[in-house]
């Protein structure tokens, strides 16, 4: 019989590998998937959460647009501002996504996170509008992580911000997208966590869901 251990590391190899496509698909220059999991779970670490809630939070994260890639839509890579219409059907993501993680086998925690990525700590978020404590802790470090690992990359309708002007932006919309709470840690948090842009092929050779 095989170890756990095993099995869970032959799993992480198969969501690296599904989080390079899905960066590849959004356009990013850098593994974004995996400096979300790297920053959500050292904000995780902050809060004190129990190591088999942070590898779940870091599974979510290298998957949590796993929705945008079954859609696949056009205007997704497109180099410009999307319409309303486009907006109102991306906002389907979350929920696809939660349905694709089902079918692949994940844990119903990591579909939740990946349904509740996109929700704001002001109950103006999507899919389901939940709001502040409403929204489990990892979901909100989720939303946070994201958000400045998105700021800080290439894409293709707009060029990459600064960490400090991501950090500002953060600041600016606690309490509003943000659990002032998650935004504080983060502020605390080494930068070292986020200012590198880890290739996949790190993440495969540290095994970083184990930390």
């Amino acid at each position: 019989m095989q170890s756990i251990g095993a099995a869970e590391s032959r799993f992480d190899e198969k969501l690296l590998e599904i989080s390079a496509e899905m960066d590849a698909f959004e356009g990013y220059a850098h593994a974004h998937g995996l400096r979300i999991a790297n920053i959500a779970n050292a904000i995780g670490k902050h809060f004190n959460l129990a190591a088999h809630d942070r590898f779940f939070m870091q599974q979510a994260a290298l998957i949590h647009d796993i929705g945008e890639v079954v859609m696949n839509r056009d205007y997704i890579r497109a180099s410009r501002t999307l319409t309303q219409e486009e907006t109102l059907d991306l906002h389907r993501h979350p929920v696809i996504g939660e349905q694709e993680t089902s079918r692949r086998g994940m844990s119903r925690g990591v579909q939740l996170l990946v349904r509740w990525h996109q929700e704001w700590w002001n109950g103006s978020g999507y899919p389901d509008r939940l709001e502040g404590e409403q929204i489990p802790l990892a979901a909100r470090i989720l939303r946070l992580s994201d958000t400045f690992a998105a700021l800080t990359d290439d894409r293709p309708r707009r060029n990459a911000m600064s960490e400090e002007e991501a950090k500002k932006y953060l600041i600016e919309w606690a309490g509003i997208e943000f659990d002032p709470k998650v935004v504080k840690a983060f502020l605390s948090i080494d930068t070292g966590v986020y200012s590198a842009a880890p290739a996949i092929a790190a993440g495969r050779q540290t095994g970083f869901l184990a930390g």
